[in-house]
C-alpha cells in the first residue's frame, strides 16, 4: 500500500532544509522570524506550523513550497534535496 510519507517516515522532505537554511542566516532566523515572513509575502503561516514542518510532523503544499523558498532565498529544488 502507498504511504504519502518520506522514506524516513516524515511528512515532508523539506523541512529538515526549511531548518537548517533558517538557521544558517545571518543573523539567525528564528522560527518566528521565518513565520512574519511568510506572512508578509502572504501566505498564513505562524510559529507552530513552523515548528511542525521543520520537525516532519506536517505536509507542505506546493504553494508553501514556493513561498518557504522565497523566505528563504533559495530555489525550490534546494528545498526538495534529498
Amino acid at each position: 500500500m502507498y504511504k504519502n510519507h518520506a522514506p524516513d517516515g516524515r511528512h515532508n522532505i523539506c523541512g529538515s532544509w526549511v531548518a537548517e537554511l533558517r538557521k544558517a542566516r545571518t543573523p539567525r532566523l528564528s522560527q518566528r522570524g521565518l513565520a512574519d515572513i511568510l506572512q508578509l509575502i502572504g501566505l498564513d503561516v505562524d510559529k507552530n506550523a513552523i515548528q511542525r514542518i521543520e520537525s516532519g510532523e506536517r505536509f507542505v503544499t506546493d504553494i508553501e513550497l514556493k513561498a518557504l523558498a522565497e523566505a528563504l532565498e533559495v530555489s525550490v529544488e534546494e528545498l526538495l534535496r534529498t
